[in-house]
């Protein structure tokens, strides 16, 4: 193990500072949305872009918002809120993935409502758009009728959104299904994007509006962030991390004639606007927005304490995303433009990847030892290293430093003896017919808890584990899934040189 203290141009100060207040934000949100229902004379359809719980981008850019943040504030009026999930039967039928869970998107919708139903939401229905008689969407909604599940089909619509006199009309969003509500404010979420959750909103209101009811349409997405400069590197590393969707962070040219004033919007609300505008004005005679920054109700930006640990942790967060970037290019994916993208945020940022100190800690240690090597920058600012060795891997040698540590304990002092990791490397290759006899972060975790009932070493490590929460880690070797997820799910924010391991 090696120990590093800041000489970098980040300053200990800011390390794992807080630079977001949580605690307001649930407050104000909660009452701008309610606001926002009553303008509409209580009926609202809330378009939520991102993610409702485990929003770990926000968590990482925006220290001190916690990744279920969405859900708390919501949970104050959840007896206002019904849930409305969309799925694309284009997904369906093409078992689209979710990268971060690995499971289809037909299997997290179930998965989705199954969280909101057990955090005390209501989940009305799933509505499958762009339906145009798929048999995997059909079949789809024969599993959903066997598990009491109401579901609704949206169909294609020629020209969609662009012919906006054939969408805002019977043979447009007229033939697509009613979905029924029955509470003031409707939120329409998907696994993922392009799933539809716009067109299910403006289809609603359509309808709404032909039984009578004005209904209002808001959207929730918490990046780029409006308040805040174009070129802040919160707004920066949103851009990061949708390089692959090419969004481009811009300037709202309808809410600057608007107003005169300067808001931050996004390339795709930007030039959808008047699409959008022609449709409202098709259904209700007028639209109540004079811009797309107008359509949001984002309060994040008020609720930033301290602006330069943000600006700290965003920048983290940016070379953070361009490793991930490069990790799935060495894996053969065709992603050199978004690659190319990030690294052209690095100058907006000022940055370069020497920026976060724990890369250049894990790579000097590499150079020192010629191994794959591992680093972790603590809440304290220091950092620490690791090498990989004949019984650890790098990463699980970096857990074991790390938790020694934090809980005092000698680095000499060995948590895991020789004489039980042997084993079980044999167990890895021998009988499971492994290559890698090192053990994972998760094997060492495992024996930890184990050895933890007898020693005391080892229990007093193991308590160190919810320090790790907002730690940055570099590997010089590209992980395994299993040590990624491990991270994960300790709150690391990880990235690995595109190197893969030998």
């Amino acid at each position: 193990m090696l120990l590093y203290h800041s000489n970098h141009p980040k300053q200990n100060a800011n390390i794992m500072k807080q630079g977001f207040d949580n605690e307001k934000y649930i407050r104000i949100q909660s009452e701008h949305i309610k606001e926002r229902i009553q303008q509409f004379k209580g009926k609202l359809y809330l378009e939520l872009g991102g993610k409702l719980f485990d929003d770990h981008h926000a968590s990482r850019v925006l220290p001190g918002f916690q990744p279920d943040s969405k859900l708390r504030m919501f949970s104050k009026i959840s007896d206002q809120i019904e849930i409305v999930i969309v799925i694309s039967a284009e997904d369906i039928v093409k078992n689209k993935v979710r990268a971060d869970l690995g499971i289809t998107y037909d299997e997290d919708v179930l998965r989705l409502r199954g969280e909101f139903i057990a955090r005390g939401f209501m989940v009305g229905s799933v509505v499958i758009t762009h339906y145009n008689g798929q048999h995997a969407a059909d079949d789809f909604r024969v599993r959903l009728k066997r598990m009491g599940i109401k579901s609704y089909v949206h169909y294609l619509i020629d020209g969609y959104p662009h012919n906006v006199s054939l969408i805002a009309s019977d043979e447009g969003f007229g033939k697509n299904d009613y979905v029924e509500t029955t509470r003031p404010l409707v939120i329409v979420t998907a696994p993922g994007p392009g799933s539809g959750k716009m067109a299910v909103c403006l289809s609603q209101l359509y309808n709404e509006n032909k039984r009578g009811i004005e209904a209002g349409y808001a959207k929730f997405e918490t990046f780029p962030v409006w308040s805040l400069p174009l070129k802040h590197p919160v707004n920066i590393a949103y851009e990061a991390a949708t390089a692959d969707l090419n969004d481009v962070n811009m300037i709202d040219p309808f809410h600057l004639e608007a107003y005169n004033k300067i808001a931050v919007n996004y390339n795709r609300d930007i030039e959808i606007f008047p699409v959008l505008n022609a449709l409202f004005e098709g259904i209700y005679g007028k639209n109540p927005y004079k811009s797309p920054t107008d359509m949001g109700v984002n309060m994040v930006g008020f609720c930033i304490s301290d602006d330069d640990a943000c600006c700290e942790a965003s920048k983290d967060e940016i070379i953070r995303r361009y490793y991930d970037a490069t990790n799935k290019f060495a894996n053969g994916a065709n992603n050199e433009a978004e690659v190319q993208k990030i690294q052209l945020l690095f100058n907006q940022a000022g940055i370069n990847t020497d920026y976060r100190k724990v890369t250049v800690a894990a790579k000097q240690r590499k150079e020192q030892c010629g191994k794959a090597c591992a680093a972790i920058e603590l809440s304290d600012g220091t950092i620490i290293t690791s090498e990989t060795s004949d019984l650890l891997g790098p990463s699980a040698a970096l857990i074991l430093n790390a938790t020694k540590y934090l809980a005092g304990i000698d680095h000499d002092i060995k948590l895991i003896p020789q004489a039980m990791i042997e084993p079980i490397q044999k167990t890895k290759v021998e009988y499971l017919g492994g290559n890698n006899p090192r053990l994972h972060t998760d094997e060492v975790l495992v024996a930890l808890s184990v050895l933890s009932q007898a020693d005391e070493s080892c229990r007093k490590a193991l308590e160190q584990l919810p320090k790790f929460r907002g730690c940055q880690v570099h590997s010089t070797v590209m992980l395994s899934e299993v040590d990624r997820k491990i991270f994960k799910k300790l709150g690391v924010g990880l990235s690995c040189d595109p190197i893969k391991k030998k």
